[in-house]
Formats: C-alpha cells, structure tokens, sequence
C-alpha cells in the first residue's frame, strides 16, 4: 500500500513553467473545419486535437512552434506568437513520415519520426488506390510485412483468411478500433494451410470507406496493450468527417470472365447537437464464385483410384475437371460502422463507435467421383444423387455455407482536469459462425454409432442388418438427411478500460491504467444426424460432448513513462503485470528510445527491447471436434482433443500455459530532404512454449490431435521504408516509393517440446512427434522469404496514374503426401503488377480503373530434393515425380496450389472499376 502511495504522490508532481493558451480553427481549402487535426508543441510530447468545429486550445512554452498535422494534408508549422492562430491544411497525396500516430505509447501522441517504434501509416486514400475488395487484401499490396493469403481448401477457412504479421501467425497480432481491443474470430484454422491452430480478428470485416487511417505498429507491444501482440498492433482509425460524404459504386471481375463483384458503400456524417459528430458507413457487396480447378488425367485417375481405365475416361468426358471446385468462393457481405462522439464540455468528450458485419459464404468441398463414394458401396446413391439409374449417378459435391455476424462496439468518456487526462471506456465484441452443408449424406451405419446414438434411435433393436438411415436391408434406400446443420462456433468479450496520462514537464510523460475483460467461447451443437456415426460427409457436425460454453476473465495494470533525457534522447518504458482467471499471472516489460542524431528529424535512431505474452486462447483450450482432413491419398476423419478433457489428461497431455516472447528492434529514420523520407528497422522475436495444434498422434486408440506449447521459435528479418515525394514532371507530380521485408530466419528454436507420453511410446507407436515437418514447412517457410513493394503515382490535373510491383519470395512446403521424406516444394519468387488510373471527371465524381496482376501471374513451384539418394531418384525421374505430384495435387485438382496453399492469392488478372460521388 505505501508502494502505491508513493507513486501517485510521484505521479502527481508538478512543475510550473511560463506558458501561454494558443486557440483558433483548423479549415481546409474549401473552408470547411477539420476535426481531429494533430497538433504539437514542436520537440515535445505535448498535444491535443481538434474537436468537430476544427477548433482547439492548446498551452504551450514561450517561443514555441506549433505542429499542425492531418493524414493526407500537408503539414504546417506555425510560431506561437500570437493567441489566436488559424490554420488552412491543403489535401497532400500519399504517406509522410512524420505523421502524428498515436499507437506505440501509453503516453502522449508522436510524430512517427520521433517515435522509438517502427510504425506504418495508411491512409483511406492508400487502401482505395489498391483495387483490392476487401481491407485485408488491400494492406496485402500496402504492407511488406503483412501477408495473407485464401487457402485452397476452404471449409470454415472461407468465412476468413488467416492474416500475419512478421510471419508469427494471425494470432500475434492484436486488432484495435479507435486505440480499443476487437474481438477475435470465434474460428480457429484446422486444415493443414498457414495459420494453422490459430485464430485472429476479422479485419476482412472492417469497411474500407470508414476508415480514415491504418497504424500499424511492428514491434512486440504486450506490456503496453496486453496478450496477443507479440508481433505487433494494428489500430484501425475511423472517420471522424461531417462534410463531405460520398457514395462509391464498384464492380469488378477476373481475367478468367468469373469472379463477378458487385459492391456499394456510402460514408457520410452529421453534425449531432451544437458539439457532437456522427460519421457512418453502409457497405453491401457481392462476389460470385472464381473457380481454378486442374483438368485431370483419366489414365492418371485410374492409377490413383485402383479403376479401369474406361471408368475414368468416360467420367472425364462429362466433368474434366473431375468437378471439383476451388478457388474463391461466392461471397455476400453487408457492413455498417459508426463513429461519433460530443463535447460536453471544455474538458469533457463522450466518443463512441460501434459495428455490426453479416457474412454469408458459399463453397464446396472436394467432388465425390463416382468412383470414389461407389453405388456398389452405397446402392442409394444413384437415388440420391440420380435418377435411379446407374448411369444418372455421376457423384456429387457436397456445398458448404458459412453465416458470419461479427460485432464491436465501445462507448468512452474522456476528461482533462489539472493536466490529467483520465479515459474510461467499455468495449464489447462477438463473431459468430453457423454451418449448413447441403448436396451430402450421413452413409453411417449402426455398427458406426457409439451408445449414446444408439440410444437416441431407440437401440440396435431389429435394424442389426440394416443402417440407420437405411429403409431395408439391401441398403439401397436412403431415408436419412441430405442438408445439415453441423453446428458452428461463438465469440464474445466484454473490455474496460482506464487509462490516466499526464505530461508533467516538457520533458517527462506519465500514463498508467487498468483493463478487465471477461471472455466467453461456444461450440454449437449440430443437429443428430450431421454428427452420428461419421457424420454428414465432407463436413462432421459438433457433438454434444464436443459442444458447450467456456469462459474466463483477466485483469491488467500498466505503468509509462516518457522522458527526453537529453534534447534529442526520448527514452519510454513500460510495465505490465496481467492475472488470468485460468492460468495465472504475467509480469512483461518494454523499454525504448530514439536518438535525434541530426535536428530537424533528419536522422533519428531508434530501438526497443521487450518482453511479452500470449495467453492460450480459449479456443486452443476448448476445441474438441471431428474434422475431415486428406491424408495418404484419401480423406480422414480425425478428432481434435479438448486441452481440459479427461481423454487430454489420459492421453499425458499437458495443460496448456501462455507463451512467452522477448522482441529486440534496431533501427533508423531519415529525411535528408523535404521529399525523401527513409527508415530502415531489424528485429528478432524469439517466443518460447510456443502453442501449436500437434500432429496426429496415435496412442494405440487411432491419430488425434492437441494443442500444447509444442516448441520455441525464432524469427528475425529487415524492414524498410523509402519514398520520395513531389518530384516536378511536366505540369504534374511523380512520386516513387520502396518497400520491403527480407526474413533472415525463422524457424524453430531447439528440439520438439513433446509431451512425456508422447515420448515413451514404444513399439510400432514410438517415433511419433507433435511438430512433425509439414507443419515446420507450415509455421516457418510457408511465408515469402521477401517481400518488396515498388511503385510509383503520377499526377497531373485531373489524372492519376499509379504502377506497383509486389514480390513475393520464395516459399517451401513438405506435404504429408509425399512418399518420401527428403521431397519437398518450392513456389520460385514471383512479381505481381498492379495499375490504376484515377480521373477526377468533376468537383463530385471520381472514377477509378484498377488492373491488378496485369501479367496473370500465377504461383508456380517445383518439387525438390533435400539431396538424399532415394529422393533425388525420385525428382530424376518423370514417372515417379508425376505420381508425387498427383499426390500433393490430389491428382491433379490443386495444380496451382497444391493442397496446402501457395504464397499468394491465385486468381490471376482482375478488373475493377469505381465511382465516388461525393455529396
């Protein structure tokens, strides 16, 4: 207690210096006023914003130069020499490297070549220019360190695509809206495709028309926002604007004449009152189905199935493509955000904001030839999937909906008395997803049901001979469902949050706060037949022993400091400590400092050293399920066992418990000219007990899997920034900007953390391991090696014109279907080119053409040797390699792809064409 005495007695000294109140407005050219305009006493931490009038008040020292900042307007500096100062900003294109962010600390904003933190800034105008649909596959084309990236076999994967930052997985990263934690995805990825065992935020779901900017801030951050930024924050910005509203009308389609998209958005706002702000969104939009199956061989189906010849040839006459349907799936989505907030008074705002997202998604699983589900082996099926006859049933695919409602909101009050200003907010958010498989059949029979099945259908009875869902014993009727409902999965928090600051001189910045936030996680029973026996096929349902509701709840304490020790020298440290309901406590801390090596942030060095966390999400500890998975040529059912369970206790598994991580970051910024501006940052992120979904292990019961802190990892690599703006071109304006990230290594650190049991197994059973080397391939090399951005925008009068070229580096990957352990894949580096053209026909329409991929570049890999005998004899040889590759494509199916993805998207050239109104 006299700990705690002390610091608020230290928290609360004070230091007087001569100062004077500077007020006035912030306007644009058109006159009208801008909110949320930057402004800071230059070479300080000391800053406010403008409210929704564009007006201010800020104290600052005599002599002082005030820092007028707004994205994507030109930044203003203005001498305090008088007490009223207004200010015109005028509309600037592009990123600047001195843009006030407010991510990376607790303590006041800063210019993002003071801060001792790499962060990138985006802007609406940036994510727009991109062509991209959706607000994860725009930072895709913007960032070089994010990737992402649609997994060829999509399932629930479809509803979203996992997303990364610095190849650390979706989970790594935490999401915030307005400086305010979202909600996770209520998903977690168990196909074997990138991300896989984790879960993350759905920021596919966020409207790009409602966001004003993107901070991203690549560096571990735990002991400022808490679990899940190991890798790093990204704070999602939203429109504060009153005037100016626009309705944007898209459409868009592939190369290959599919993929049809239809979209419409409309952002506006109004003012609320004499000082309040609402600014909302309204986007619907609607992508039809790109497929990009492979055509199959007959001769090559034949040998794959064990059938004729003549079987497969006349199957390939009618559906060449075998059927099969992959690619990106059709896509419906309705998104509404708001954003607002009011004075109540001088030093006292209420701000809010909240969203709602419907998602509905269609897409397939793999065709069922009818070689591969026969009518000899199911006489119904030319029924079902027929019209009697034998030669109506032509298989079948089963059809997978997914209904995605996705939700956040936070309601804050914020004042500033004495110098302190103290925000308190209360933030809720859920995602939720529900299943349908229609086109499919439960083909169990009663020897396939446990007890409790039997019991429900009234026991073994006189249906011994018969199946379940079977009408006669001869099995040639089916009575059972052909559409299910396999259940789904559920999501929501509640967050509070209390966060004090203060500057205490022109030198020294204090902040410190609490958060509480409660979790609570679903599986949603299916309905008895989607889960009895083996279930519906292609997709099993939630049992009710797999199914319920789990929670926990979480409190944390931080403390910030931020000191310019010297003129030019900031240092910031950070503390944490975080007690969870279900595991413990966590104690992280962060230190960071830059160094103005020449004035006028021309060079400024900077660097952080950092603890971290990730508690196991509830998830990791909770998911019990049946899951299809392909394996050996064939598709599995497997199970995934609850962490908690008395089958995971059984089993030797140990209970899962928070990773831990040390981030380092070394770095420079620099501006030797007005236009040039260049930062250069290395990190290393070492993360121990690192959580990973485990490799089906058989204990003598059949393969299962488990989440466990299965290994530790080590990850280090380059980011770079350069861009140089305004460069004079005949009457108009180019500007040229690089980008990249080069990973040195990533990779596990050590041996295998297997479990004891696992260990011990002895006989035809030992051996076995949770992080076999596909899912090494999967964490680790299944990223780009690199990944640069080069591009360059033109503008002159009413033109715009932009070229980006993206690479993507190399990227491996170790198939479970490979016959021989030393065969691998390898995607060889590939570079996509992206063109705009933007017209600005009037004051109010603007028209925007985008080609993107204008090359049709597809990935392309190559299967290779790691150099032992038996596998160069493999890759040496057409016949054995072709039989190797029919195995990763599933014959032929994911040619592109293969089965486990690729590193990058795969749809090829796409046109987009939009019309901005604005109002």
């Amino acid at each position: 207690m006299k700990k705690i005495t002390l610091l608020f007695l230290l928290l609360n000294v004070s230091f007087l210096f001569a100062q004077k109140e500077i007020s006035g407005v912030v306007r644009d050219n058109a006159g009208l006023p801008l909110p949320g305009v930057n402004i800071v006493e230059k070479g300080t931490s000391n800053g406010v914003s403008t409210n929704i009038d564009g007006a201010y008040k800020i104290k600052v020292n005599e002599g002082a130069t005030i820092i007028f900042s707004y994205i994507g307007f030109t930044k203003v500096e203005k001498a305090a020499t008088s007490a009223r100062i207004d200010v015109v900003l005028s509309e600037e294109g592009g990123q600047s490297l001195d843009e006030i962010v407010i991510v990376g600390s607790r303590t006041a904003p800063r210019s993002n070549t003071t801060s001792a933190l790499p962060i990138d800034v985006v802007s609406a105008k940036d994510l727009a220019s991109t062509g991209q649909a959706t607000f994860d596959k725009a930072l895709q084309y913007k960032i070089p360190s994010f990737n992402t990236v649609q997994t060829p076999v999509n399932d629930a994967t479809s509803l979203l695509d996992p997303y990364e930052i610095r190849n650390m997985g979706p989970s790594r990263t935490l999401i915030l809206i307005n400086g305010k934690r979202k909600n996770m995805s209520s998903l977690v990825y168990t196909q074997t495709s990138p991300g896989r065992g984790e879960t993350g935020a759905d920021i596919s779901a966020i409207p790009t028309d409602a966001i004003e900017r993107v901070e991203i801030l690549r560096d571990g951050a735990s002991a400022q926002y808490g679990s899940d930024a190991i890798a790093g924050v990204m704070n999602i910005i939203l429109k504060k604007s009153t005037t100016g509203g626009s309705v944007t009308i898209r459409t868009g389609i592939t190369g290959k004449g599919d993929g049809e998209m239809y979209g419409i958005s409309i952002n506006n706002g109004t003012k609320v009152g004499e000082k309040g702000f609402l600014n909302y969104t309204v986007d619907f939009s609607k992508t039809a189905l790109a497929n990009r199956p492979g055509i199959l061989s007959a001769t090559d189906e034949a040998a794959y199935w064990g059938v004729p010849v003549a079987t497969t040839q006349a199957y390939l006459s009618l559906k060449p493509d075998g059927g099969n349907v992959n690619g990106s799936p059709e896509t419906a989505a309705a998104k509404f955000e708001i954003n607002g907030g009011t004075q109540l008074s001088e030093n006292a705002e209420l701000y809010y904001n909240a969203a709602y997202i419907f998602k509905k998604v269609n897409s397939f699983a793999n065709y069922r030839a009818p070689y591969w589900r026969t009518a000899s082996s199911f006489p119904y099926l030319p029924s079902l999937f027929g019209n009697g006859t034998l030669s109506s049933y032509q298989g079948y695919v089963p059809t997978f909906i997914g209904d995605l409602n996705d939700y956040n909101a936070t309601l804050g009050f914020k004042t500033n008395k004495n110098g302190w200003t103290t925000d308190a907010s209360v933030t809720i958010g859920g995602n939720s997803q529900t299943y349908t498989v229609t086109n499919s059949h439960n083909r169990s029979k009663y020897s396939d049901l446990n007890p409790e099945q039997l019991s429900a259908v009234g026991g073994l009875g006189s249906h011994a001979l018969t199946d379940f869902v079977y009408t006669d014993a001869a099995q040639t009727t089916y009575s059972g469902q052909n559409t299910f409902k396999p259940g789904g999965t559920s999501f929501n928090h509640i967050v509070g949050n209390l966060d004090i600051t203060k500057e205490l001189s022109d030198n020294v910045s204090v902040g410190f706060g609490s958060e509480v936030r409660t979790e609570n996680f679903s599986i949603l029973q299916g309905d008895f037949q989607s889960y009895a026996g083996v279930g519906a096929d292609s997709f099993q349902g939630n049992t009710p022993a797999n199914s319920g509701t789990f929670n926990r709840y979480n409190i944390g304490f931080y403390g910030d400091i931020s000191a310019n020790i010297v003129k030019g020298w900031l240092v910031n440290g950070t503390a944490r400590h975080e007690n969870y309901s279900d595991f413990g406590s966590a104690n992280v801390w962060k230190v960071s400092t830059s160094i103005k090596a020449i004035e006028d942030d021309k060079l400024t060095f900077r660097g952080s050293v950092s603890t971290g966390f990730r508690a196991p999400s509830l998830h990791q500890i909770y998911t019990e399920k049946s899951q299809s998975t392909f394996a050996g040529g064939a598709i599995a059912v497997t199970g995934i066992v609850n962490n908690v369970s008395t089958t995971a206790r059984g089993y030797g598994v140990p209970k899962l418990t928070p990773e831990k991580s040390t981030n380092l970051s070394l770095g420079f910024g620099a501006r030797p000219i007005k236009n040039l501006s260049l930062t250069v940052d290395y990190y290393t992120i070492k993360v121990k007990d690192r959580i990973v979904l485990g490799n089906l292990v058989d204990f003598g019961t059949g393969g299962n899997a488990f989440f466990v802190n299965g290994i530790n990892s080590i990850t280090s690599g380059i980011d770079y920034v350069v861009e140089y703006r305004n460069i004079n071109l005949g009457k108009g304006k180019l500007g040229f900007n690089l980008s990249g990230n080069y990973t040195i290594e990533n990779k596990i650190d050590g041996a295998v953390n297997n479990p004891a049991s696992v260990t011990a197994l002895t006989g035809p059973l030992a051996g076995q391991t949770v992080f076999n080397a596909t899912q090494d391939a999967l964490m680790f090399t299944s990223r780009p090696k690199f990944k640069t951005i080069l591009g360059a925008n033109y503008e002159i009068g009413n033109w715009g014109v932009s070229l980006n070229n993206t690479s993507f580096g190399t990227t491996k990957f170790k198939q479970a279907d490979f016959t021989n352990g030393g065969l691998f894949t390898e995607f060889k580096t590939a570079q996509v080119t992206d063109l705009g053209v933007t017209l600005t026909a009037t004051k109010s329409v603007t028209i925007a053409l985008n080609i993107n991929n204008i090359f049709d570049v597809l990935p392309k890999f190559t299967i290779k040797s790691d150099g032992s005998a038996s596998a160069d004899a493999i890759v040496n040889n057409p016949t054995l390699l072709k039989n190797e590759w029919n195995n990763i494509t599933f014959d032929g199916r994911y040619p592109v792809t293969s089965y486990d993805g690729s590193q990058f998207s795969q749809l090829g050239r796409l046109f987009s064409l939009s019309m901005n109104y604005k109002f």
